[in-house]
């Protein structure tokens, strides 16, 4: 009975076993793909080039250059004098063995990257040397380069793929690049391209005996598309000269589209510090810079109060309601009254009808407009909801839905928000009158300001921001991007309003910003800036803001400029945003005393202060004041 027992299940085994190799033999395909954890096959990759980035006009914005890497597969490493090899590789003992055992983790018998990103200097020192050290061997591949010292924060950057990013996705192996921020990481899949694959089979001895399979399961590398992206080169390269030495951010559209023509953030960095074997390093010291903070990007993430450029919608809420006709007059007392507190202006007083309102920023026409909304409604609540609702149309309060890999929404404050603090039907316009002048409890971005005077500039309707215009040469068709997005203001009702705003230009707040044979509509804001200190809220320096399209009739270019403790609205942001228009426009600059201050010129003695700059870490980490009618005088 015994030897049955053991007969059968020899025969059972055999059975088995034939069975498995007929099925691999005869009926698995290549899509199994099991042979690929056999230890007799070796992988051999082969890394495509990521595809080129040009900006919108075909010029280079970032390439590639050749480096190589040293591979190691930890099974087939002989004994060697680890002291020599060391000195080879510019590697310490213990960044070899720690190196050494983080690949046998990943796998004993696949490569894994042991020195990454040699120089062509060194490639060529060791190619020769290489032989001596069994298990290592040197696989070429390409980095970053980049032909511009700027848009770091657009263009993002890549390093190595890690443990969370190969269990995420199979298609990746050890050492692999892949795209951590900005247009590398969002367009990932099109940069990347797809890497080739030899898979050598080995005899019992470990020798390569030729390729597996003649060669049948071979896969030949794909370069990564090259893709074209909507921003101007010369005008980011321009506008981030500007902003150095201020801290803020530059978001310039075009209108007819939605193409994001430059996207600053200052301070900045230049993007080829995140490339080489000094990138971590680099990183490092980029990202723990608390105080500067060169890889926020204040132009989608700072959010703070929009100052008078927000006066521009509440006057076009004001004339869809028909709280108002731009003939409405309002008086201003060089300010106006809540209850028995008097808050100031600027304006020096008098009767103001919308255009006077608009080109002197009168704060007392606003609140008298903002009043006379609410007016139209049976209850608070009513009105908030009908104001929340133009507000967001404008693409206030809520993410814009562009490519781009990050971003804040901002705050448009619901009726919600206000029941919190004053308790429901306890609070009324007169509570919130700050909103009218884009003070209080409102936040917004640099990019949700430009994109909101695009659709001033386009009389109603804004195309989502975005930064891939062509893909292969071919141009984008995504839906998100070539459909327009209606606000909830008629268009008939946009013209007093871009008359009044291109009165500030002519002879309002912005007259001293003139540019020779360019009309453009503006609109300045001297943004009050508070932080807490010692429990007791103090004011610092305000902060600088301009927004605005040009030409008048047919726009071709609407901006936002914010420049954290600017002073007042022209006299950094006004200028520097006439600069750039004046650059995109007509490719030269004819004001070269201006040119030359605001190159120079900077604001690091502000930022030096205590406390300087704290209002925005306060708007970012879950910054929510009671909102309490403000006594102080309020600027224009």
């Amino acid at each position: 009975m015994k030897k049955v027992l053991l007969s059968s299940i020899i025969v059972i085994i055999g059975i088995t076993f034939l069975g498995r190799l007929s099925y691999l033999q005869v009926f698995s395909s290549p899509a199994d793909k099991w042979w690929k954890d056999d230890p007799a096959i070796k992988a051999i990759y082969d890394y495509p080039e990521r595809g080129y980035i040009y900006d919108r006009n075909g010029k280079l914005l970032v390439g590639n250059d050749p480096a190589y890497d040293v591979m190691v597969i930890p099974r087939e490493v002989k004994p060697l004098d680890t002291l020599e090899f060391c000195k080879l590789l510019g590697v310490d003992r213990e960044k070899f063995i720690k190196s050494l055992r983080k690949a046998r983790i990943y796998s004993p018998r696949l490569p894994s990257v042991f020195v990454p990103q040699l120089s062509k200097q060194d490639y060529a020192r060791l190619q020769e040397k290489m032989r001596h050290y069994k298990g290592f061997y040197i696989q070429k591949r390409s980095l970053r380069y980049y032909d511009t010292n700027s848009a770091a924060n657009v263009l993002g950057y890549i390093s190595e793929v890690n443990e969370r990013d190969l269990s995420k996705n199979p298609e990746y192996t050890q050492g692999e690049l892949t795209g951590r921020t900005g247009v590398e990481k969002v367009y990932e899949d099109t940069l990347r391209g797809r890497k080739g694959v030899q898979y050598i089979q080995k005899d019992r001895f470990n020798r390569d005996i030729g390729r597996y399979k003649d060669g049948s399961l071979d896969l030949e590398p794909v370069q990564g598309k090259e893709i074209h992206i909507t921003i101007d080169k010369v005008l980011q390269e321009y506008g981030e000269k500007l902003m150095h030495g201020k801290w803020g951010g530059i978001v310039a559209i075009e209108p007819a589209s939605g193409e994001i023509l430059s996207m600053i953030s200052g301070p900045t960095y230049d993007p080829s510090l995140l490339v080489g074997r000094k990138r971590s390093a680099n990183y490092s010291k980029l990202h723990y810079d608390s105080i500067s903070r060169p890889t926020f990007d204040r132009a989608i993430l700072a959010e703070s109060s929009p100052g008078s450029p927000f006066k521009t919608l509440n006057a076009l809420i004001a004339l869809q309601e028909g709280a108002i006709t731009p003939n409405t007059n309002i008086q201003c007392y060089n300010g106006f009254y809540v209850g028995r507190t008097k808050r100031g202006c600027h304006c020096g007083g008098g009767l103001r009808n919308m255009n006077v309102g608009i080109y002197k920023s009168c704060n007392a026409y606003f609140a008298g407009t903002f009043r006379k909304i609410y007016e139209r409604f049976e209850t608070t609540d009513d009105a908030h909801d009908v104001w929340e609702k133009h507000m967001k149309s404008f693409g206030l309060g809520n993410y814009l839905g562009s490519d781009l890999h990050t971003g804040r929404k901002g705050r448009i404050p619901t009726k919600e928000y206000y029941d919190k603090w004053y308790g429901d039907n306890r609070w009324s316009s007169s509570y919130i009158i700050s909103n009218s002048i884009g003070q209080g409890e409102i936040a917004v971005t640099p990019i949700q300001l430009a994109n909101m005077t695009a659709a001033i500039a386009n009389r109603g309707h804004y195309f989502t921001p975005h930064l891939l215009k062509k893909v292969e040469g071919k141009d984008i068709t995504f839906p998100d991007f070539v459909k327009p997005k209606h606000t909830t203001i008629d268009k008939h009702h946009f013209e007093p309003v871009v008359q009044g705003m291109a009165e500030v230009y002519r002879r309002g707040t912005a007259r001293g910003v003139q540019i020779p044979d360019i009309e453009i509509a503006g609109k300045t804001g001297t943004v009050e800036n508070f932080t807490i200190i010692d429990s007791v809220k103090t004011q610092l320096t305000d902060h600088s803001v301009f927004v605005a399209f040009a030409p008048v009739d047919k726009p071709k270019i609407a901006i936002a400029v914010y420049i954290e403790n600017g002073y007042y609205g022209a006299r950094y942001a006004g200028h520097i945003a006439s600069l750039m228009i004046e650059k995109y426009l007509k490719g030269t600059i004819t004001r070269k005393d201006l040119e030359k201050r605001m190159l120079e010129r900077t604001l690091l003695h502000e930022y030096a202060k205590p406390y300087s700059g704290e209002e925005f870490r306060i708007n970012e980490y879950n910054w929510s004041p009671r909102p309490t009618p403000k006594p102080e005088i309020l600027p224009r």
